[in-house]
């Protein structure tokens, strides 16, 4: 077991962590917008499932070969680049249309389904490898030398819990607030904001190196 205050330690710096402006947090604030408090929480949801898993690769060894890996890391930047980009053009395609309505009763033709929305956060948080990287510089700052898969273990449910922790806090924020974004205006100029800030990610993720 880990002593408490690694842990504690730990979980504050994966929540400060998951706090800084990203990919993740405007898919967890546009899921919450498009699909109400329930797909805000699905796509934090599924960005935490994706620390997991970043986790678990990490102790196997298998993030470790794709930071190594300049062709690896590279498909996997442009493949989460290029979804960043979809994402984007999918907000200002909403505006586009300009068929915005109250979020609690949105037609389901244009409400974001919490699977749908769990889904996007899985795949906004797998294909940023820059995860891989950070959790990989991370980890062994809190692992004890020789820690056991144990450890490991806890860890990658501390990360999960402190990035679930805050994507349902944020989630629930704009849930809260969701009287001032039944005005249509408002909808569209979010979705235009919203959208432009996912490409301008998916090309800033586009044009980085490891």
């Amino acid at each position: 077991m880990l002593p408490a205050a690694t842990a504690a330690s730990f979980l504050l710096v994966v929540v400060l962590g998951a706090m800084s402006p990203g990919p993740d947090f405007v898919v967890v604030t546009r899921s919450s917008l498009t699909g109400g408090r329930a797909a805000g929480i699905a796509a934090g949801a599924g960005i935490a499932l994706g620390v997991f898993a970043w986790v678990v690769a990490i102790a196997l060894g298998v993030a470790a070969v794709l930071t190594a890996s300049a062709v690896a890391f590279t498909v996997v930047k442009l493949a989460g680049a290029g979804y960043l980009v979809f994402l984007g053009v999918r907000a200002w395609l909403a505006v586009r249309r300009g068929e915005y309505r109250d979020l609690g009763e949105a037609a389901p033709g244009h409400r974001l389904e919490p699977g749908a929305a769990f889904r996007q956060g899985v795949f906004t948080n797998l294909l940023n490898p820059k995860v891989a990287v950070y959790l990989l510089a991370l980890l062994p700052q809190f692992l004890p030398a020789g820690g056991s898969a144990l450890q490991t273990l806890e860890l990658a449910v501390i990360a999960t819990a402190g990035t679930l922790l805050w994507f349902v806090t944020l989630a629930v924020v704009v849930g809260t607030l969701k009287k001032f974004f039944r005005d249509g205006r408002v909808r569209r100029g979010l979705d235009a904001v919203l959208g432009s800030v996912l490409v301008a990610l998916g090309l800033k993720v586009a044009a980085e190196t490891a």
